[in-house]
């Protein structure tokens, strides 16, 4: 499972691997009571998988009983001497079989290091008085956070190093750097554990010296009121890690003092919080997966509580954004694709005093807005391409900003100034690195201000991308995003092909270009998303058709375009390669249980595999939160229905394709034991001698390896793994 974020995420993390010596696997069904490695043979070195323990574990609900064997792999504090020691032999095991691998990995990962600029400053974003950015240098893991009075860089001031924080830490990640209204103080959220529960410092930028105060067990942001002393910031249940709680801190003040201004008592809601561009209001957002809801404090005041905009309702979804004396909204208020809308902020409580700006349409998306003091940009999505356009406020006359790839992805972020008279923008494609530009919004002409930078060879010249739709077995057309180095690609059925989908929470993937994916490339792989059913590439009906009880349709589409791809030429049907994290490792298992006679090797990141029994326990993390994504199984319905699928559930008798698995012990969003559990059921099940790889890293959580460079280790391992078995491992 997986949170949801307000922000785009342009790097996939995957699960810190490491590699020692060889062996094979132990055969199916073979029981034993340590979970250690076994040695057979000192002058062979054979290694045995280890073999999980079984321990019967009995649930029943709705009249149907299911027996868990390895129930027990779970342990909440992560301290049971016998679960580390098998996980632990594990990731012995793993090594032992990728020992082979080690010098691909080498290569594999001085290659996508050597392509990334080591030196490399952010774009600075101008709020208030200052221009934020972040700085990379040399060697270092993490960034340096400064800001300056002009643009240029001119008297650039140090906030945090994040290399000095880190340095004692083997797992270390910075949240919600803020600095308050007046510039003169800072907070800053910090996790040394990887559970993305957050410990917030505030520090005096002038002296430099740490305050005092430290907020516990929170979300990792705060935002501040207008007097420069007081901030909002959520809590978290320590159980669930559900942010639930929105409390006022004063500086000065013990946390034990801090004042509850909001508490969510529907836990199928998350909660978050935020700031007007104006500066005027703070937001409390609350969202479910169908439900949304927006109340609004007083940001110049530090008592005043939080107002509902309008009263919240089962299926209405909305946001908010201030300009003036009116709020724009967000909506799906009869509006399936949704639409905008605006109303007075002396009318808030009503909605049918809500006038409508931009009118739904059927096969448009209305994805959101950015407000000016002069200009409205608002963002769309026809075909599955984004578009955005620009409106006068005064003259009311539109543009609509060009772009030149046939499928690509563009970003608004950083336009935290009302009166700016540039929209700051992201674009990427398949083919074309990370473009940071502004755009003057009275002409559309656009500045380039950077150009990720790819060192060595690269030329975007050899590349080419491809967006095209496939036909389902019902006959929908599924979009498919493929990229591949021409000189090496014949559409013959030669070229080994890298399929990547995800495919929930109507989180859509947008074509995108990555460093990393040419060292694929350039080794004659086709790679290729598909914008399967549960995303929204296709607007709101493509995710509702892919969610609940309509979920099996994400895994029938990616199925089909695999068998598409090969048929029409554009993969080798004896060198297919599928990868997915977290939802998308519960479509990674699916598939392998549907249909793992399409694939030579599967890599599941912090897959979601144990769908049942996991939405069945209220006490694990973000369950709660995620029954209008996949149904609630106390409902005799959806029981059925999702163990129709479950990827744990449905282990059966079979040949599975080669497997890596990865995960984090301290993984907050997927708990280690689903896919320990899963890996321990598969290597009891499986009939074949394909590989069956389980790494653990001890240190991390979701999100893998902190750190630019401890990352790229993670995608050498997987990269080796399937060009080993494409048979490109020439060590």
């Amino acid at each position: 499972m997986i949170i949801m974020a307000q922000k785009y995420s342009f790097l996939l993390s995957v699960i810190s691997l490491a590699v020692l010596s060889a062996c094979t696997e132990q055969p199916a069904n073979l029981q034993a009571s340590s979970p250690t490695t076994e040695v057979v043979s000192a002058t062979t070195s054979v290694a045995l998988a280890p073999v999980a323990k079984k321990v019967p574990y009995e649930m029943e609900i709705h009249g149907d009983k299911r027996i868990d064997n390895y129930y027990w792999m779970r342990d909440d504090k992560r301290e049971d001497p016998e679960i580390l020691a098998h996980l632990a032999a594990e990731n012995d095991y793993t090594n032992a079989q990728l020992t082979h691998t080690e010098k691909l990995q080498a290569e594999l990962f001085e290659e996508l290091k050597a392509r990334i600029e080591k030196n490399d400053d952010s774009v600075p974003v101008k709020k208030g008085l200052y221009f934020y950015s972040t700085e990379m240098r040399g060697d270092n893991e993490y960034p340096i956070y400064v800001r300056s009075t002009d643009v240029s860089g001119a008297n650039k001031e140090i906030l945090l190093d994040v290399n000095t924080l880190a340095k004692d830490h083997a797992y270390y990640q910075v949240s919600g750097l803020d600095v308050s209204p007046n510039g003169q103080l800072m907070a800053f959220g910090e996790d040394k554990v990887s559970r993305r529960v957050y410990s917030v410092k505030f520090q005096d930028l002038a002296s430099k010296a740490m305050l005092p105060d430290v907020l516990e067990g929170t979300e990792g942001d705060v935002v501040w009121a207008n007097d420069n002393k007081t901030v909002y910031y959520i809590k978290k249940d320590l159980q669930t890690l559900l942010g639930y709680q929105v409390y006022r801190h004063t500086l000065g003040t013990p946390q034990s003092d801090d004042q509850l201004v909001y508490e969510e008592t529907d836990n199928t809601y998350y909660t978050g919080i935020g700031k007007s561009k104006d500066g005027s209001v703070i937001f409390i957002n609350h969202g479910s997966t169908e439900s949304s809801g927006v109340s609004v404090i007083d940001a110049n005041n530090p008592k005043a509580m939080p107002q509902r905009l309008v009263p919240r309702e089962k299926g209405l979804e909305y946001d908010a954004s201030k300009l003036g004396q009116y709020y724009y909204i967000t909506t799906n208020l009869d509006a399936v694709n949704f639409r905008l809308m605006k109303v007075h902020q002396d009318e808030l409580g009503d909605k049918t005093k809500w006038q409508e700006v931009i009118p739904h349409r059927a096969n448009v998306k209305f994805e959101g807005v950015q407000l000016f003091n002069h200009h409205m940009v608002y963002q769309e999505r026809e075909k599955g391409q984004t578009s955005i356009k620009v409106r006068d406020l005064t003259t009311q006359k539109e543009h609509t900003l060009s772009f030149n790839d046939p499928a690509f992805s563009v970003y608004m972020y950083g336009n935290g100034e009302l009166d700016s008279s540039a929209l700051r923008v992201y674009y990427t494609s398949m083919t074309t690195p990370g473009t940071h530009y502004d755009i003057d919004l009275a002409s559309g002409k656009k500045v380039q201000l950077k150009q990720q930078a790819v060192l060595g060879d690269f030329n975007a010249d050899n590349y080419a991308s491809e967006r095209i739709f496939i036909k389902a077995r019902d006959g929908v057309e599924v979009p498919v995003s493929l990229v591949y180095r021409k000189d090496k690609f014949k559409k013959d059925g030669s070229n080994s092909l890298y399929q990547y989908g995800y495919g929930s929470y109507g989180s859509t993937m947008d074509p995108s270009f990555s460093s990393s994916r040419l060292s694929l490339l350039d080794r004659g792989f086709v790679y290729a998303i598909a914008h399967i059913r549960g995303s929204q590439m296709l607007g709101r009906p493509w995710y509702d058709d892919g969610k609940k009880l309509t979920k099996q349709n994400t895994f029938n589409d990616f199925i089909d375009v695999t068998k598409a791809l090969t048929t029409q030429g554009y993969g080798n049907k004896d060198n297919v390669f599928a990868a997915g994290g977290s939802a998308g490792g519960l479509l990674m298992g699916a598939v392998i249980n549907q249909a793992p006679e399409l694939y030579k090797g599967v890599a599941a990141h912090v897959p979601f595999v144990d769908v049942v029994t996991t939405m069945l326990d209220e006490s694990i993390p973000l369950t709660t939160n995620e029954y209008d994504e996949w149904g609630n199984p106390n409902d005799k319905t959806y029981y059925d229905y999702m163990l129709s699928y479950s990827p744990y559930d449905q282990v059966k008798a079979q040949a599975y394709p080669n497997l890596l698995v990865t995960t984090g012990l301290h993984d907050s969003q997927v708990q280690y034991f689903e896919p320990a559990k899963w890996v321990a059921k598969l290597r009891d099940y499986k009939t074949n001698d394909n590989k069956l790889l389980f790494k653990v890293d001890m240190e991390a959580g979701h999100g893998g390896a902190s750190g630019r460079f401890k990352g790229l280790k993670d995608r050498a391992l997987e990269y080796a793994f399937f060009l080993d078995l494409a048979g490109q491992n020439k060590q």
